[in-house]
């Protein structure tokens, strides 16, 4: 064991971990923030029209009237299928745009 000098990491490690602390917070944040933001997809000229959470939590789902009329279930399906693809797309890149900034953050941090 040599002696000499003890030095301690205490202190930048305390403070990565209070900068940890603070993105977690805000990511935290973020992310209630997100399951109050919609987005709307509706297909078939307004026929099918279905909303989002950021937090990809269906919030609705619409069917207008003449839909419901023609009675083609294929065609009801397959436009219920899209819309909710492309439901869970748009609030994806939602949340991915709201979050990315923070955890770039982390790695930046991390780095």
């Amino acid at each position: 064991m040599s002696k000499g000098r003890k030095y301690s990491m205490q202190a930048p490690a305390g403070g990565m971990m209070r900068e940890f602390q603070r993105l977690q917070e805000e990511f935290d944040r973020a992310r209630e923030a997100l399951a109050e933001e919609t987005v709307t997809i509706s297909v078939g000229g307004g026929a099918v029209t279905i909303e989002m959470t950021g937090t990809q939590v269906c919030r609705a789902v619409k069917l207008a009237p003449e839909v419901l009329a023609s009675a083609d279930a294929d065609l009801l399906a397959d436009m219920l299928l899209a819309a909710f693809n492309q439901a869970v797309e748009a609030s994806q890149a939602l949340a991915a745009k709201r979050l990315g900034p923070l955890t770039d953050g982390l790695s930046r941090g991390a780095g």
